[in-house]
């Protein structure tokens, strides 16, 4: 028996535990094991993001026989993830007619018979579907179990002397169990085991996880650390450090500067997203981290990509393998595009051979066969999701993916699933069902949103309507307080990693260049731009300086020119169509005193659209406009002299100035930023997929300014 360890004794695992906490929680069983669940997948190194589940079996009052007590079965649900659980997300379920089930059971054959009846042990009116594992929690006979997938752990499961490793390295404390999918023939094994050896505190999951309990959701999360922590630190001991040349080989192909990378991967990204989304968009994300780049450095890391993935959770958000481009990162650019596009046809067509190898009569059809994860040495990795959200857990996921390698290849050598248990595993009938039980798509999900004056006004608006309606969106403005502002407000609204900003002057192509880097870094590519910026000036023909003039024409007909120069070159890269719009003005249509500057700036800007719409029709490539009309509420045009300059012209006080607008208009109503908003993401959508070279008023109606 082995020494049991002091919290202040781990070294690669955080004891997280607050007293305090738990004590406002005492007496309420469910409410601790959220708060365990929440501990345990907060640490990355312990359970991926969707990954393992945690339970407690509870007795409490029978609620058709007050008088009497019951077993309730909490679980984490289907789909959940232990970092953000909540009560809504456990599935309760009731503990005797759950193993009143085991009767039922047919064997091997009639596994996914099981699930539809351990839906129907559903208890309290649970809405969340419980996961496969829940027969892996319910034979144990404690009252706290864990069931993780800790990257150190999972280094020994799919290490190739693993049984050994598991003796050596926990002194029986833990068994090991050999690879079975998930379900009641391995929740039966489970229970064996421990009738067999009492005295465990755990069990390692062959190419899995691990099982760890106890009586106490305290007692059952600090064993679960221990376990951990006794492999972490046996990986440590044996590597020497995470950078030696134990595991992966020495060092063959040393990565670029960091400047060098990134700009590599800007050149790239549109390239790669195109080819990835080929058959259906995605989202993509570049990361260069120091394990990715150092996996990707190393003599072993090309056969060790190949081998592919162990753990079933890893291979269903990364698939088996990635595409590793095999060329030096000082390639040329072109060169590099050429060679990705022939792996990435090798990739589908290895993918599709995969699936004809592997599939049964029942099997689901084949999904898309791009990969998931593509990894260039010397520069880094992208990853590719339907979400921005998938994208980063799928990168995270290979990262783990990374540090199993690393550990098994450091005590043992590392050994995958067997190609047909991972192909039962991908194409699971209960996996498919997971996949279709995800809600519908949102009409712009999969896409990318650049917009241009971002800030505030309209292209907040844009932006918060593209938000919705699913994209992921690059605020640009050029007023940095202003636009970090904006980012965090609609972070809070849809994620953090929905939603990013970028300082862009839009008359400089370097600063729009850079702008559209950080978007290409950020989600892989682009495939909608709103051609937004603007500002405005209100003075008579003499009054007008020079200074005015220009300042009007650089900053919309020369910035939106340089944005829609750099959106078209990066969309004709993607090879994916794309969507420009253009925020113009119904004065572009119609003259008016006081507005020479701004005018004839927007008469420029709406006829620019037209001539870009010529050029970039043949790559599918939309280009449209919006002409709205006096946008006073929340457009900072409004909030300077514009408006008092406007009231003037009108003679009109200035507080009435919307009123008189709305007035003037047919069908007398005001105009508001979410109006434009609406009609610039419907031109955007695919409401509009056959129009191009169009302009849309959204002025309430102003006859003068009908397009001719």
């Amino acid at each position: 028996m082995l020494e049991p360890m002091r919290p202040s004794e781990l070294r690669f695992v955080t004891h997280a535990w607050d007293p305090a906490r738990a004590a406002e929680l005492e007496g309420d069983e469910v409410a601790l094991l959220v708060y365990r669940s929440n501990l345990l997948g907060s640490d990355l190194r312990i359970t991926n993001f969707g990954g393992g589940n945690t339970s407690a079996k509870i007795t409490e009052p029978d609620t058709f026989d007050p008088g009497r007590t019951t077993d309730t079965l909490y679980v984490k649900g289907s789909g959940g993830d232990l970092g953000s659980l909540t009560r809504d997300g456990l599935a309760s379920l009731s503990l005797a007619r759950l193993r009143a089930l085991a009767k039922l059971y047919r064997g091997p054959a009639g596994e996914d018979e099981m699930v539809p009846l351990v839906e129907q042990c559903v208890v309290h009116g649970s809405r969340v579907a419980p996961s496969i594992d829940t027969s892996l929690h319910t034979f144990l006979p404690f009252r706290h179990c864990d069931h993780l997938h800790p990257d150190a752990v999972i280094a020994i499961a799919a290490s190739e002397d693993g049984e050994g490793l598991t003796r050596e390295i926990w002194g029986g404390e833990m068994q090991w169990v050999p690879w079975l999918r998930p379900g009641f023939g391995l929740a039966l094994l489970l229970a064996q085991c421990v009738v067999e050896h009492p005295s465990l505190r755990g069990i390692v999951l062959q190419n899995h996880g691990m099982f760890s309990w106890g009586e106490t959701s305290l007692e059952c999360y600090e064993n679960s650390l221990e376990l951990i922590e006794r492999a972490a630190s046996r990986l440590d001991a044996k590597a020497g450090g995470p950078t030696t040349d134990l595991a992966f080989g020495r060092v063959t192909r040393v990565a670029l500067p960091a400047v060098e990378r990134r700009a590599r991967a800007v050149a790239l990204g549109p390239t790669l997203r195109g080819l990835v989304g080929r058959d259906r968009r995605v989202v993509g994300q570049f990361r260069d981290d120091d394990v990715v780049l150092d996996f990707l450095s190393r003599e072993k890391s090309p056969a060790l990509v190949q081998a592919g993935t162990s753990c079933p959770d890893h291979f269903l958000r990364t698939k088996i393998r990635p595409l590793l481009l095999d060329l030096p990162p000082t390639a040329p650019v072109e060169d590099c595009q050429r060679r990705l596009t022939v792996l990435m046809d090798e990739f589908r067509a290895a993918h599709a051979a995969y699936y004809e190898r592997c599939k049964h009569d029942g099997s689901p059809p084949m999904r898309d066969t791009a990969p998931a994860i593509v990894l260039a040495p010397g520069v880094g990795m992208w990853s590719f999701g339907p979400t921005a959200v998938d994208a980063r857990i799928a990168g995270e996921f290979y990262v783990n993916a990374i540090r199993v390698l690393w550990g098994a290849e450091s005590v043992s050598c590392y050994r995958g699933l067997p190609e047909q248990e991972a192909f039962d595993i991908e194409y699971w009938a209960l996996e498919e069902a997971k996949l279709r039980r995800r809600p519908p798509e949102r009409p712009l999900a999969r896409q990318v949103v650049f917009v241009t004056g971002g800030a505030s006004g309209i292209g907040l608006a844009c932006a918060e309507r593209m938000l919705a309606e699913g994209a992921s969106a690059v605020l640009s403005d050029v007023r940095a307080d202003v636009l970090e502002e904006a980012v965090a407000a609609l972070a809070r609204r849809f994620g953090r990693d929905a939603v990013r900003g970028a300082v862009v002057d839009v008359r400089s192509a370097a600063s729009v260049r850079g702008g559209f880097a950080e978007a290409v870094l950020a989600f892989g590519g682009i495939d909608i731009v709103v051609n937004n910026a603007g500002l405005s000036v209100s003075k008579s023909l003499p009054e007008t300086s020079e200074s005015d003039y220009d300042l009007m024409n650089d900053v919309m007909p020369r910035g939106s020119f340089l944005v829609a120069q750099e959106a078209v070159r990066i969309l004709r890269e993607q090879g994916t169509g794309g969507s420009i719009v253009y925020v113009v003005s119904k004065n572009a249509l119609v003259a008016g005193p006081n507005n020479v500057a701004y005018g004839t700036a927007k008469a420029a800007q709406l006829h620019q659209m037209r001539l870009v719409a010529t050029e970039a029709g043949a790559s599918g490539i939309r280009v449209n406009a919006v002409n709205p009309d006096a946008v006073i509420k929340g457009s900072s045009i409004w909030s300077g002299g514009w408006a008092q300059g406007r009231a003037e012209a009108y003679d009109v006080p200035v507080e009435r100035l919307g009123e008189f607008y709305a007035q003037r208009t047919l069908l007398k109503k005001e105009i508001e930023p979410a109006d434009v908003a609406a009609a610039v993401f419907a031109v955007a959508s695919d409401l509009f997929s056959k129009t191009t070279g169009a302009v849309i008023p959204v002025d309430g109606g102003v006859a003068m300014a009908f397009p001719r």
